[in-house]
Protein backbone atom coordinates (compact mmCIF):
# COMPACT_ATOMS: atom_id res chain seq x y z
CA UNK A 1 0.00 0.00 0.00
CA UNK A 2 1.72 3.17 -0.82
CA UNK A 3 2.34 5.84 1.60
CA UNK A 4 0.82 8.85 -0.45
CA UNK A 5 -1.59 8.18 -3.34
CA UNK A 6 -2.45 10.82 -5.71
CA UNK A 7 -5.31 9.33 -7.83
CA UNK A 8 -6.92 11.88 -10.73
CA UNK A 9 -6.13 15.27 -8.76
CA UNK A 10 -8.01 17.90 -10.44
CA UNK A 11 -8.23 21.71 -8.57
CA UNK A 12 -9.95 24.34 -10.29
CA UNK A 13 -10.48 27.29 -8.55
CA UNK A 14 -13.48 29.26 -9.76
CA UNK A 15 -13.29 32.96 -10.87
CA UNK A 16 -13.95 36.45 -8.90
CA UNK A 17 -17.63 37.06 -9.63
CA UNK A 18 -17.73 39.98 -12.49
CA UNK A 19 -14.71 38.56 -13.55
CA UNK A 20 -14.68 38.18 -17.55
CA UNK A 21 -11.15 36.05 -16.61
CA UNK A 22 -12.25 31.78 -17.51
CA UNK A 23 -11.39 29.69 -13.96
CA UNK A 24 -7.83 28.35 -13.45
CA UNK A 25 -6.95 24.96 -13.00
CA UNK A 26 -4.23 24.53 -10.81
CA UNK A 27 -3.74 20.58 -11.04
CA UNK A 28 -5.04 18.98 -14.14
CA UNK A 29 -5.43 15.20 -13.23
CA UNK A 30 -2.29 14.26 -11.13
CA UNK A 31 -1.71 10.66 -10.43
CA UNK A 32 1.68 9.22 -8.54
CA UNK A 33 1.87 7.44 -5.84
CA UNK A 34 5.05 7.35 -2.84
CA UNK A 35 6.23 4.39 -1.43
CA UNK A 36 6.52 3.85 2.17
CA UNK A 37 10.09 4.72 3.38
CA UNK A 38 10.59 6.62 0.38
CA UNK A 39 12.36 10.17 -0.04
CA UNK A 40 10.01 11.93 -2.71
CA UNK A 41 11.16 15.39 -4.19
CA UNK A 42 8.15 17.61 -6.02
CA UNK A 43 9.34 19.99 -8.14
CA UNK A 44 8.37 22.98 -10.39
CA UNK A 45 8.12 26.75 -10.78
CA UNK A 46 6.26 28.70 -9.02
CA UNK A 47 2.21 28.62 -9.94
CA UNK A 48 3.58 24.39 -10.99
CA UNK A 49 0.50 23.65 -8.40
CA UNK A 50 2.92 22.18 -5.77
CA UNK A 51 1.31 24.03 -2.62
CA UNK A 52 -2.20 23.30 -3.95
CA UNK A 53 -1.40 19.77 -4.22
CA UNK A 54 0.45 19.84 -0.54
CA UNK A 55 -3.19 21.77 0.49
CA UNK A 56 -5.49 19.22 -0.78
CA UNK A 57 -3.20 16.33 0.67
CA UNK A 58 -3.23 18.07 4.03
CA UNK A 59 -6.75 18.58 4.26
CA UNK A 60 -6.34 22.65 3.88
CA UNK A 61 -7.97 22.38 0.52
CA UNK A 62 -10.86 20.19 -1.52
CA UNK A 63 -9.80 18.63 -4.56
CA UNK A 64 -12.63 19.36 -7.58
CA UNK A 65 -11.85 15.60 -8.43
CA UNK A 66 -9.86 12.59 -7.77
CA UNK A 67 -8.82 11.11 -4.78
CA UNK A 68 -5.86 11.42 -2.07
CA UNK A 69 -5.01 8.66 0.12
CA UNK A 70 -2.82 8.33 3.33
CA UNK A 71 -1.89 5.14 4.03
CA UNK A 72 -5.14 4.51 2.59
CA UNK A 73 -6.78 6.73 4.37
CA UNK A 74 -8.86 9.07 2.68
CA UNK A 75 -8.04 12.58 2.97
CA UNK A 76 -11.64 13.87 2.67
CA UNK A 77 -13.78 10.68 4.06
CA UNK A 78 -11.28 9.71 6.52
CA UNK A 79 -9.25 12.92 7.19
CA UNK A 80 -9.18 12.57 10.89
CA UNK A 81 -6.97 9.32 10.24
CA UNK A 82 -5.55 10.71 7.56
CA UNK A 83 -4.24 13.86 9.53
CA UNK A 84 -2.59 11.27 12.12
CA UNK A 85 -0.49 9.85 9.82
CA UNK A 86 0.96 13.17 8.26
CA UNK A 87 3.56 15.56 9.54
CA UNK A 88 3.34 18.91 7.82
CA UNK A 89 5.91 21.88 7.76
CA UNK A 90 4.09 24.53 5.92
CA UNK A 91 6.14 27.44 3.74
CA UNK A 92 4.78 30.49 6.01
CA UNK A 93 6.19 30.87 9.51
CA UNK A 94 2.80 30.31 11.30
CA UNK A 95 2.73 30.74 15.34
CA UNK A 96 1.24 30.89 18.69
CA UNK A 97 2.83 33.89 20.36
CA UNK A 98 1.60 33.55 23.92
CA UNK A 99 3.72 30.05 24.35
CA UNK A 100 7.03 29.45 24.77
CA UNK A 101 8.81 26.53 22.34
CA UNK A 102 8.11 23.64 25.47
CA UNK A 103 4.86 24.70 25.34
CA UNK A 104 3.57 24.92 21.81
CA UNK A 105 5.01 21.33 21.28
CA UNK A 106 2.65 20.09 24.63
CA UNK A 107 -0.47 21.75 22.80
CA UNK A 108 0.62 20.22 19.30
CA UNK A 109 0.92 17.37 21.18
CA UNK A 110 -2.87 17.53 22.62
CA UNK A 111 -4.00 17.92 19.23
CA UNK A 112 -3.19 14.65 18.56
CA UNK A 113 -4.61 13.12 22.07
CA UNK A 114 -0.85 12.68 22.98
CA UNK A 115 0.34 13.51 26.68
CA UNK A 116 3.29 12.60 28.81
CA UNK A 117 5.38 12.75 25.53
CA UNK A 118 7.91 15.22 26.74
CA UNK A 119 10.69 12.80 26.52
CA UNK A 120 10.30 12.90 22.53
CA UNK A 121 9.89 16.60 22.81
CA UNK A 122 13.24 16.35 24.58
CA UNK A 123 14.62 14.91 21.39
CA UNK A 124 13.17 16.91 18.99
CA UNK A 125 14.32 20.13 20.92
CA UNK A 126 18.22 18.54 20.40
CA UNK A 127 18.07 17.48 16.85
CA UNK A 128 16.98 20.86 15.65
CA UNK A 129 19.28 23.14 17.98
CA UNK A 130 16.19 24.07 20.39
CA UNK A 131 16.97 22.66 23.44
CA UNK A 132 18.51 25.80 24.74
CA UNK A 133 15.24 28.12 23.38
CA UNK A 134 12.48 25.88 25.21
CA UNK A 135 11.35 28.67 27.89
CA UNK A 136 11.75 31.11 24.81
CA UNK A 137 8.61 32.68 24.04
CA UNK A 138 7.96 32.20 20.45
CA UNK A 139 7.61 36.28 19.07
CA UNK A 140 10.99 35.95 20.94
CA UNK A 141 12.70 33.92 18.13
CA UNK A 142 14.51 34.34 15.04
CA UNK A 143 12.90 33.44 11.41
CA UNK A 144 15.23 30.21 11.35
CA UNK A 145 14.51 29.05 15.02
CA UNK A 146 10.68 29.69 14.41
CA UNK A 147 11.12 27.57 11.22
CA UNK A 148 12.95 25.10 13.33
CA UNK A 149 9.80 25.15 16.07
CA UNK A 150 7.63 24.87 13.03
CA UNK A 151 9.76 20.82 12.04
CA UNK A 152 9.26 20.05 15.85
CA UNK A 153 5.91 20.61 15.73
CA UNK A 154 4.95 18.42 12.51
CA UNK A 155 7.05 15.46 14.29
CA UNK A 156 6.01 16.07 17.71
CA UNK A 157 2.75 12.96 17.17
CA UNK A 158 5.46 11.06 15.58
CA UNK A 159 3.60 10.52 11.87
CA UNK A 160 4.94 8.09 9.72
CA UNK A 161 4.52 10.27 6.56
CA UNK A 162 6.41 14.11 6.84
CA UNK A 163 5.28 16.43 4.44
CA UNK A 164 8.35 19.38 4.04
CA UNK A 165 6.59 22.42 2.01
CA UNK A 166 10.00 24.47 1.09
CA UNK A 167 11.55 24.11 4.76
CA UNK A 168 14.94 25.79 4.34
CA UNK A 169 13.49 28.88 2.08
CA UNK A 170 15.59 31.93 3.93
CA UNK A 171 17.11 29.71 6.57
CA UNK A 172 21.00 29.71 7.33
CA UNK A 173 23.44 26.99 5.83
CA UNK A 174 23.96 26.11 9.89
CA UNK A 175 19.53 25.20 9.86
CA UNK A 176 19.30 23.80 6.69
CA UNK A 177 22.22 21.11 7.73
CA UNK A 178 21.09 20.28 11.36
CA UNK A 179 17.45 19.66 9.36
CA UNK A 180 18.54 17.41 6.43
CA UNK A 181 20.76 15.87 9.28
CA UNK A 182 17.57 14.63 11.54
CA UNK A 183 15.23 14.55 8.13
CA UNK A 184 17.65 11.87 7.00
CA UNK A 185 18.12 10.06 10.92
CA UNK A 186 13.98 9.41 9.97
CA UNK A 187 14.24 8.60 6.76
CA UNK A 188 16.60 5.74 7.77
CA UNK A 189 13.96 4.98 10.55
CA UNK A 190 11.27 4.48 7.86
CA UNK A 191 9.62 7.63 7.64
CA UNK A 192 8.17 8.88 4.18
CA UNK A 193 9.43 12.33 3.17
CA UNK A 194 7.75 14.35 1.05
CA UNK A 195 9.68 17.45 0.05
CA UNK A 196 9.29 20.75 -2.11
CA UNK A 197 12.27 22.75 -2.68
CA UNK A 198 13.59 25.30 -4.68
CA UNK A 199 16.75 24.17 -4.03
CA UNK A 200 17.77 21.87 -6.75
CA UNK A 201 20.91 20.37 -5.36
CA UNK A 202 19.39 19.80 -2.47
CA UNK A 203 16.96 17.50 -3.89
CA UNK A 204 19.50 15.83 -5.89
CA UNK A 205 21.18 15.08 -3.06
CA UNK A 206 18.34 13.49 -0.59
CA UNK A 207 15.38 12.57 -3.09
CA UNK A 208 15.47 8.82 -4.39
CA UNK A 209 12.42 9.46 -6.91
CA UNK A 210 11.27 12.88 -8.22
CA UNK A 211 8.25 13.98 -9.70
CA UNK A 212 8.11 17.83 -11.87
CA UNK A 213 4.75 19.68 -12.08
CA UNK A 214 4.09 22.63 -14.91
CA UNK A 215 0.72 23.88 -15.27
CA UNK A 216 -0.46 21.65 -12.71
CA UNK A 217 0.24 18.43 -14.84
CA UNK A 218 3.41 16.14 -14.09
CA UNK A 219 5.78 16.69 -16.77
CA UNK A 220 8.14 13.93 -15.08
CA UNK A 221 8.53 11.10 -12.88
CA UNK A 222 11.36 9.02 -12.36
CA UNK A 223 14.37 8.23 -10.06
CA UNK A 224 16.45 10.80 -9.63
CA UNK A 225 19.27 8.70 -11.10
CA UNK A 226 17.30 8.56 -14.66
CA UNK A 227 16.24 12.17 -14.51
CA UNK A 228 20.50 12.59 -14.22
CA UNK A 229 21.04 10.04 -16.78
CA UNK A 230 18.81 11.61 -19.14
CA UNK A 231 20.49 14.56 -19.89
CA UNK A 232 21.70 14.56 -23.48
CA UNK A 233 24.91 16.43 -22.65
CA UNK A 234 27.58 18.11 -20.40
CA UNK A 235 28.04 21.69 -19.43
CA UNK A 236 30.46 24.02 -20.49
CA UNK A 237 31.03 26.80 -17.61
CA UNK A 238 33.28 29.82 -17.33
CA UNK A 239 33.41 32.92 -16.54
CA UNK A 240 33.52 36.33 -19.05
CA UNK A 241 32.82 40.36 -18.46
CA UNK A 242 30.80 41.65 -21.15
CA UNK A 243 27.80 40.47 -22.32
CA UNK A 244 27.63 37.45 -24.89
CA UNK A 245 26.98 37.78 -28.56
CA UNK A 246 23.39 37.23 -29.37
CA UNK A 247 23.79 34.05 -30.66
CA UNK A 248 25.17 32.99 -28.13
CA UNK A 249 23.36 34.30 -25.20
CA UNK A 250 19.56 32.78 -26.27
CA UNK A 251 21.59 29.54 -25.68
CA UNK A 252 23.54 30.02 -22.54
CA UNK A 253 22.43 30.69 -18.97
CA UNK A 254 23.63 33.15 -17.59
CA UNK A 255 24.34 34.56 -13.35
CA UNK A 256 26.60 37.41 -13.02
CA UNK A 257 29.50 36.92 -14.95
CA UNK A 258 28.79 33.08 -14.77
CA UNK A 259 27.65 31.44 -18.39
CA UNK A 260 26.64 27.96 -18.35
CA UNK A 261 25.80 26.48 -21.87
CA UNK A 262 24.73 22.70 -22.57
CA UNK A 263 27.43 21.16 -24.80
CA UNK A 264 27.45 17.60 -26.92
CA UNK A 265 30.98 17.41 -28.11
CA UNK A 266 34.11 18.99 -28.58
CA UNK A 267 33.27 20.53 -31.62
CA UNK A 268 30.86 22.16 -29.94
CA UNK A 269 32.78 23.85 -27.17
CA UNK A 270 35.62 25.21 -29.58
CA UNK A 271 32.74 26.81 -31.61
CA UNK A 272 31.58 28.45 -28.59
CA UNK A 273 34.76 29.62 -26.90
CA UNK A 274 35.68 30.62 -30.24
CA UNK A 275 32.42 32.94 -30.60
CA UNK A 276 33.13 34.30 -27.65
CA UNK A 277 36.75 35.16 -28.38
CA UNK A 278 35.62 36.73 -31.68
CA UNK A 279 33.42 39.28 -29.99
CA UNK A 280 36.52 40.34 -27.78
CA UNK A 281 35.81 38.90 -24.83
CA UNK A 282 38.33 37.07 -22.32
CA UNK A 283 37.11 34.09 -20.77
CA UNK A 284 37.92 33.09 -17.24
CA UNK A 285 38.11 29.80 -15.16
CA UNK A 286 36.91 27.23 -17.96
CA UNK A 287 35.68 24.18 -16.65
CA UNK A 288 33.47 21.42 -18.06
CA UNK A 289 30.90 19.43 -15.79
CA UNK A 290 27.95 16.81 -16.07
CA UNK A 291 24.66 18.08 -16.04
CA UNK A 292 23.09 18.94 -12.20
CA UNK A 293 19.45 18.29 -11.66
CA UNK A 294 19.25 22.26 -12.42
CA UNK A 295 20.48 21.37 -15.96
CA UNK A 296 17.72 18.27 -16.20
CA UNK A 297 14.34 20.63 -14.23
CA UNK A 298 15.18 23.42 -17.06
CA UNK A 299 15.25 21.27 -19.83
CA UNK A 300 11.81 19.61 -19.02
CA UNK A 301 10.06 22.92 -18.32
CA UNK A 302 11.42 24.18 -21.59
CA UNK A 303 10.76 21.22 -23.27
CA UNK A 304 7.11 20.09 -21.20
CA UNK A 305 4.33 21.53 -23.19
CA UNK A 306 2.14 24.12 -21.22
CA UNK A 307 -1.43 24.18 -20.49
CA UNK A 308 -3.69 24.90 -23.52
Amino acid sequence: MPAISFQSVTKTFAAPSGSKNPSLKALDGVSFDIQPGEFFGLLGPNGAGKTTLISILAGLARATSGRVLVNGKDVQSDYAEARRQLGVVPQELVFDPFFNVREALRIQSGYFGIRNNDAWIDELLENLGLADKAGANMRQLSGGMKRRVLVAQALVHKPPVIVLDEPTAGVDVELRQTLWHFVAKLNKQGHTILLTTHYLEEAEALCNRIAMLKTGKVVALASTSELLSSATSNVLRFKVDGDLPPALAEHARVTGRVVQLAAHGALEIENYLAAVRQAGLQVQDVEIRKADLEDVFLDVMSAAPGRA
